[in-house]
């Protein structure tokens, strides 16, 4: 028997892209720029760490929210504009059904019987506009507080790799190096397995973020030294 599969959690995944990214690199360019600094300690590098993923998380996940809110918000607004133009203008939006089997290459014998089946049913119809004309998705009604707390956590969970030597070592030097190799590993392990599962070659996934994380890590630890 022949089974498709396909990959369905790009918008989980997308979102854990985003905050797992900001959250391996926010925090490690924040402990890299206080090391060094005059009266910087462990202690207060934790602190302030502690403190950034915090507000980085919470700041993240209301991101998160409110794009998906507005996403739906707008998915809501255009189709009550089209249950709208099924009521005032049946037979622009019979045309336009009509149009899009065109598209397929479908002949005019076979069009007529297909729109009136899905113009039968209102909601069925609007649907089918939505789905064909405008190219919108339903959204899961879940979506905006899912995306939040996926983000926050992924944020949370990244913020704490480069973190974690500060909070193992006194040497703030050696805490420095420490951070940096297991956030070049985090980076690695986690391009690998976000590759694995959208389908790519994990190897050449994990290396590119590697690459592209390394980049912003060194680029925000090069502006947070260069304040401080």
């Amino acid at each position: 028997m022949h089974v498709e599969s396909h990959f369905e959690a790009s918008d989980t995944v997308r979102d854990i892209v985003i905050g797992m990214a900001d959250g391996l690199t926010v925090p490690f360019a924040l402990a890299a720029g206080l090391t060094g600094t005059v009266a910087a300690t462990s202690k207060l590098v934790v602190i302030a760490g502690l403190a950034e993923i915090a507000a980085g998380s919470i700041a993240m996940g209301l991101g998160g929210y409110l794009a998906a809110r507005t996403d739906r918000d707008h998915y809501e607004s255009e189709r009550a504009r089209e249950l709208r133009e099924t009521i005032e203008l049946p037979q622009k939006e019979r045309d336009e059904v009509a149009d899009v089997f065109r598209g397929f290459g479908m002949t005019e014998e076979h069009i007529g019987p297909v729109v009136d089946a899905i113009s039968a049913d209102r909601n069925r119809w609007v649907d089918f506009m939505m789905r064909f004309e405008l190219g919108f998705e339903a959204p899961d009604p879940l979506r905006a507080r899912n995306s939040a707390v996926t983000i926050a956590v992924s944020y949370i969970l990244g913020g704490m790799v480069p973190l974690s030597s500060y909070m193992l070592l006194d040497n703030l030097q050696t805490a420095l190096l420490a951070s940096v190799a297991v956030t070049l590993l985090a980076l690695f392990a986690f391009g690998y397995v976000k590759a694995k599962m959208t389908g790519i070659s994990p190897f050449r996934g994990g290396l590119q973020t590697v690459v592209i994380g390394g980049l912003a890590s060194a680029a925000a630890f090069g502006l947070a030294r260069w304040i401080s």
